[in-house]
């Protein structure tokens, strides 16, 4: 298996590495946005006044209107090439992200907060189309999953920064502070080139993609992954987003052993992207997603119903190892099974859409774990979410391997197998 995992990791030329680092980055530094939010929402909730059900609903608008960003940008990426959308969407959630800093009242947090939604929603599916165009098809399992390994580490960038930032400068200084990161992000993206396959396609291609979405096996193929995209997001968000708060108020730890232990999950999932995601190459994508969720599982009770530190580090990190494990195929995954006409488009919208469905997943633990406790939330959602990702990716199919800039992928679904 090592051995694999260093003839995925190694062999990429400059501009590959450089497209693959700017996705990374951009990736990240959304997520470490995203996460401050999670992780001072109370305390944003004692400075204006309101219910900690009122601010989880900051993190639903934030989810609900990133389908908004992923059909503009990606549709924008599918007709113009990938480096200016990509870089026109790091600028805009920067500044947003960096005036959340000197929001007066809740109201214009939640609208800043909406806007921060459509960066974010623009963000993902641009940077896994151009990161998994560049990257060799052999390549892509190990790459896939440390790319969306950067969703965690921008969480854990967000538990490093509230440990040091927060009791000097409290929350506004750590909005204030993301900018820096989101910058360097957009210098890195300046440098990379346009995606080739991309090119080749205009090229050889000129079906509009609004016929090429039209097609029924492409179509049929976008609301089966929407479906699979929603399993997908009330998992990570079921596991994560109240999590902080149960360490904090379900179970009373001070704030900085739940960092700490949000630290210690945090490399769990970055660990469990590039091993699963790697060894996807040899498993099968849909295999590799029904074994970590299939874990997962197992390790619910413990990860829903421990009370001491040690105890809630060990499962929550098994937790997200097997849950951000199987969201390292994802990338790969739905870049392959999309058309090259559309793949800005594509993927990025059916992840967002199902983060759409699940947006509500927060308020709605809340609401559980004021009438019946933090465990019974985490239980009563994680559980079926697991069962249900299994069987979605059951029924389903993949294209492991294909070889983007083809006559099979150009214009219509690739061709998929039971894998």
């Amino acid at each position: 298996m090592l051995n694999s995992i260093r003839q995925q990791a190694g062999g990429l030329t400059k501009d590959q590495r450089n497209a693959f680092l700017a996705a990374y980055l951009g990736w990240a530094m959304d997520a470490f946005d995203y996460f401050l939010v999670v992780l001072v929402y109370a305390d944003i909730a004692s400075d204006f006044g309101k219910s900690l059900t009122d601010m989880a609903f900051l993190t639903t608008v934030t989810l609900a209107m990133r389908p908004v960003g992923a059909f503009l940008f990606g549709w924008w990426a599918d007709r113009s090439g990938r480096r200016i959308p990509l870089m026109t969407d790091v600028a805009f959630y920067s500044v947003v992200g960096f005036a959340c800093a000197f929001a007066p009242n809740y109201t214009v947090l939640l609208v800043l907060r909406l806007l921060y939604g459509i960066g974010m929603g623009g963000e993902w599916g641009l940077g896994a189309a151009l990161a998994m165009e560049k990257i060799p098809a052999e390549k892509r399992g190990f790459w896939s999953g440390v790319l969306q390994g950067g969703y965690s580490m921008g969480y854990l960038l967000a538990a490093v920064a509230y440990l040091f930032i927060k009791p000097e400068f409290g929350w506004r200084g750590l909005f204030a502070f993301s900018i820096l990161p989101a910058l360097i992000s957009l210098l890195v993206r300046s440098r990379v080139k346009e995606s080739e396959v991309w090119e080749r396609n205009v090229r050889l291609n000129r079906t509009p993609p609004s016929k090429v979405l039209r097609d029924p096996a492409v179509l049929k193929r976008f609301v089966y992954l929407v479906l699979l995209m929603t399993a997908f997001n009330l998992l990570s968000h079921g596991t994560q987003d109240v999590y902080p708060t149960f360490l904090k108020k379900g179970l009373g730890l001070a704030s900085n052993t739940a960092i700490y232990i949000a630290i210690t999950y945090n490399i769990g999932a970055i660990i469990g992207g590039a091993l699963l995601g790697a060894y996807s190459e040899r498993l099968g994508r849909r295999r590799t997603i029904m074994w970590a969720a299939g874990l997962g599982i197992l390790v619910v009770p413990f990860f829903a119903l421990s009370t001491t530190a040690g105890l809630l580090a060990i499962s929550s990190f098994l937790m997200q190892f097997c849950v951000q494990g199987a969201w390292g195929v994802i990338p790969a995954h739905l870049t392959e099974l999309s058309p090259d006409s559309i793949r800005g488009f594509y993927p990025g919208v059916t992840y967002q859409l199902g983060n759409l469905i699940a947006a509500l997943n927060l308020p709605l633990q809340e609401n559980i774990a004021s009438g019946h406790g933090y465990p019974a939330a985490l239980m009563w959602t994680v559980f079926p979410t697991l069962v249900l990702t299994v069987l979605l990716v059951a029924v389903g199919k993949e294209a492991k391997g294909v070889r983007f800039g083809t006559a099979e992928t150009a214009v219509t679904a690739p061709a998929a197998s039971e894998s």
